[in-house]
C-alpha cells in the first residue's frame, strides 16, 4: 500500500480509503441492518491490506454503518484513522454536540480522527455553522476536549465556493468528488493541498459509472489496463494533490482489486497523466458538440429532461459506458398524466415522448438538432 503525508497533520494515510457506505446488509425481522458477520471481516481484510483510513456517517447502511465500523476497529483503534460526519440540520450548538456524542457511542470510541461537517456548502458555512454561538463553538470545544482530533468538511457545492471555506482556517482536510468524468473540483483540490490540507476523494469511479467496461477509457494509456475502474482509480491517485481515493467496497473482490492499484508506486507518470488529461479535454469537446447542459431548452411541454437524456447519450457515445447509459436512461419515466406516485419529478420523461413541437430548438444557443438527437438517443439506448 502506498502512503502519503496527510496535509500538515503529520499522519501517513493509505492511498486507498474504505468508504463504509455499501457494507453487506441482511434482513432482521422487518428491519434491514448491516450483516456484521460479513462486514467486519471485510473491514479487517482492508486493514490487513494496509488501508488505514475508514469513512462512515450516521445515516449510512440504514443508520448502521457506524456500529459496524466500531466493531471492526476494536483492538486496532490506534492503527486506523476513523472519519465520520455531522449534518448541519440546524444552527444549534447543543444539537451538533448531541449528534457527535451519538456517533461516539455507536462506534464505542473515545475520539474521532477526522470529523466532517457533512455536505457543507458556502451558504450553510456562513449562515448555519460559522455564527455566534453556533456549531463552530461546539466544534472548537470538541477539539479542545480531544473528542475529535481534526475538523474536516465534505463538499458538494460549486467548486469556487470551496475556496472561502478553506480560507476560514477551521479545517484540516476536505472530502469532495473528483473523477475522470467530473474534474470540476480539480483546481480547488490543488488549492486545498497548497494550504496544507489533506485531500480525500469520493466517487473516484463516478458512483459506479466508471465500473462498467469502456474500451475507450481502458485504452487511454496506450498500454494494458485490466478494467475501467482501475483506469479511473489510477487517474485519481495519479493527481499529486490527492491523498486518498475513497471507495465504497462491498466485497472482497472489489477490495483486493482497488488495493492492488493503490499499491503501485507512481500510479501514473507525469507524461501518462498529461496524455489522459488531453484525451479527456477532447472527450469534453466531443460531448459539447451534442449538448453543453445549459438547460436553456427547458422546460419541455412533454417534461422530457433533455440535458439528462443527452448526458446519458454522451456516456454511451463518447465514453463507451453503454450499459450504464441504458440503465440510467431507463430510469426516466412518463409525463405527468402517466406517472406513478413514487416517480421523481425532477428526472423527467424519456425521449420517446417528443411531439416535435420545436420549442427546445428555438431556445438552444448551440442551435442543435434536438428533435433528431432525441430520436437518435432513444434508438441507441432506449
Amino acid at each position: 500500500m502506498v502512503y502519503t503525508e496527510f496535509g500538515n497533520t503529520g499522519k501517513m494515510v493509505s492511498a486507498l480509503g474504505f468508504g463504509a457506505m455499501r457494507l453487506p446488509l441482511r434482513e432482521l425481522g422487518e428491519k434491514t441492518i448491516v450483516d456484521y458477520d460479513k462486514a467486519v471481516p471485510l473491514l479487517h481484510k482492508a486493514f490487513d491490506l494496509g488501508v488505514n483510513y475508514i469513512d462512515t456517517a450516521p445515516y449510512y447502511c440504514r443508520n448502521d454503518s457506524e456500529t459496524a465500523v466500531g466493531m471492526a476497529i476494536k483492538g486496532r483503534r490506534d492503527k486506523v484513522y476513523v472519519s465520520t460526519k455531522n449534518p448541519l440540520e440546524n444552527n444549534s450548538a447543543a444539537d451538533w454536540r448531541k449528534r457527535l456524542e451519538a456517533s461516539l457511542r455507536k462506534m464505542d470510541t473515545d475520539y474521532i480522527d477526522f470529523y466532517h461537517i457533512w455536505g457543507l456548502n458556502l451558504e450553510a458555512f456562513r449562515n448555519t455553522f460559522d455564527i455566534k454561538g453556533g456549531p463552530v463553538v461546539e466544534a472548537q470545544k470538541a477539539l479542545d476536549e480531544g473528542l475529535i482530533k481534526h475538523l474536516s468538511f465534505s463538499f458538494h457545492d460549486d467548486a469556487a465556493n470551496m475556496i472561502p471555506i478553506i480560507d476560514s482556517g477551521y479545517f484540516t482536510s476536505v472530502l469532495c468528488q473528483y473523477n475522470l468524468l467530473d474534474r470540476s473540483n480539480e483546481d480547488a483540490i490543488a488549492y486545498a493541498k497548497s494550504k496544507g490540507m489533506g485531500t480525500v476523494i469520493m466517487g473516484p469511479v463516478g458512483g459506479g459509472r466508471l465500473g462498467a467496461p469502456s474500451p475507450q477509457i481502458q485504452s487511454m494509456l496506450g498500454r494494458k489496463v485490466e478494467s475501467t475502474a482501475e483506469m479511473a482509480l489510477r487517474f485519481v491517485l495519479g493527481n499529486p494533490n490527492v491523498n486518498i481515493a475513497l471507495s465504497g467496497m462491498e466485497n472482497i473482490e472489489m477490495l483486493t482489486e482497488n488495493a492492488k492499484v493503490a499499491s503501485i508506486e507512481g500510479v501514473l507518470t507525469a507524461e501518462e497523466l498529461q496524455k489522459v488529461q488531453m484525451m479527456l479535454e477532447e472527450n469534453i469537446r466531443l460531448s459539447e458538440l451534442y449538448c453543453t447542459g445549459c438547460k436553456y431548452c427547458l422546460p419541455c411541454p412533454q417534461e422530457i429532461n433533455i440535458p439528462l437524456v443527452f448526458s446519458n447519450m454522451n456516456a454511451h457515445r463518447v465514453y463507451g459506458l453503454t450499459n450504464h447509459a441504458r440503465e440510467e436512461y431507463a430510469k426516466l419515466k412518463k409525463p405527468m398524466a402517466d406517472r406513478t406516485e413514487n416517480w421523481e419529478k425532477e428526472m423527467g420523461a424519456d425521449a420517446s415522448h417528443c411531439i416535435e413541437c420545436g420549442q427546445c430548438e428555438s431556445k438552444c444557443p448551440q442551435h442543435l438538432s434536438i428533435i433528431q438527437q432525441l430520436k437518435d438517443t432513444h434508438a441507441a439506448i432506449g
